[in-house]
C-alpha cells in the first residue's frame, strides 16, 4: 500500500499544490486546513510523514508538534515543517519542538516531494546494518531503537540517524556540513545551526552520559566511545 502522507496548511493553493504533486509521486494524501483538526487527523489516521504549516489557525504548527512528540504512538513520526519566515529563529524553534525538516516559502513542490521520499526512506528499518554497542549504548538501526543501560530513548527519525552516524564513526570528527550531508541526505546551504540543535537534543536525551557527543572547537563534532571497565 502506498505511504501516507497528512499536510496540514491553511493557504488553500499550497495545499492543492501540495496534494497533486503529492499524490502524483504515488503516496496517499489527506489534508487539512487549520490545527486542530490536523491533529484530530493526526492521531486517527496515524499518517506515515505529516507535513506541517507553523502559521494555522487553531493550534499553530509548535503546539501541533509537541503533542505529536509527547504521545508514545505518534513520537517517531516524520515531520517536515513550512514556514513562509526566513528568520533562521523560525528554522531552529521547529527542531527545538522536534521537527526532521523544513522548507521556506516558497519552495519547490519537487524538493518538498523529495525531502518526503528521503525522509521516509531513512525513517524505516535498516536491513543488513548490524547494532552499534558504544559502551552501555546501544543503536539499532533494524529496530531503530536506541537504549541507554537498557533503557530505551525516545529520539525522532533525524536524532536517531545523527546518533547512530555518530556512533558509527566513533572517533572521527565530523564536521558539521559533512553531518548535513551524509545524515540529512543534501546540503543545506550554510545552515550549519541545524547540526547544533540537534546535537543539543540529543545530549539532553542522553543525560549523564552526554559528554559521548564531544564539540571540537572550529572543527564539528566527534562521539568518544566510552573506555572499557577495568577490573
Amino acid at each position: 500500500m502506498p505511504e501516507f502522507v497528512l499536510v496540514i496548511e491553511d493557504e488553500k493553493e499550497i495545499r492543492d499544490l501540495l496534494r497533486y504533486n503529492l499524490e502524483r509521486a504515488g503516496f496517499r494524501v489527506a489534508v487539512a486546513s487549520d490545527g486542530d483538526d490536523g491533529l484530530r487527523q493526526v492521531f486517527a489516521a496515524r499518517p506515515d510523514a505529516l507535513v506541517l504549516d507553523l502559521m494555522l489557525p487553531g493550534q499553530n504548527g509548535l503546539e501541533i508538534l509537541r503533542e505529536v512528540r509527547g504521545e508514545p504512538a505518534t513520537q517517531d513520526l516524520p515531520v517536515i515543517v513550512l514556514t513562509a519566515r526566513a528568520a533562521e529563529m523560525d528554522k531552529l524553534l521547529g527542531f527545538e519542538h522536534g521537527a526532521d525538516d523544513y522548507l521556506t516559502k516558497p519552495f519547490s513542490p519537487r524538493e518538498l516531494v523529495a525531502r518526503v521520499q528521503a525522509l521516509l526512506r531513512r525513517s524505516k528499518p535498516g536491513k543488513e546494518s548490524p547494532a552499534i554497542q558504544r559502551g552501555a549504548l546501544r543503536v539499532d538501526a533494524q529496530s531503530r531503537e536506541v537504549t541507554l543501560e537498557g533503557k530505551r530513548l525516545t529520539l525522532t527519525p533525524r536524532e536517531f540517524d545523527l546518533l547512530a552516524f555518530l556512533a558509527r564513526h566513533a572517533g572521527r570528527v565530523l564536521s558539521r556540513e559533512e553531518l548535513l550531508r551524509k545524515v540529512w541526505g543534501y546540503d543545506y546551504l550554510g545552515e550549519t545551526r541545524t547540526v547544533d540543535v540537534h546535537v543539543r537534543r540529543l545530549r539532553m536525551k542522553l543525560g549523564e552520559s552526554h559528554p559521548m557527543i564531544e564539540t571540537v572547537t572550529g572543527a564539528g563534532y566527534k562521539f568518544v566511545a566510552p573506555e572499557p571497565a577495568t577490573s
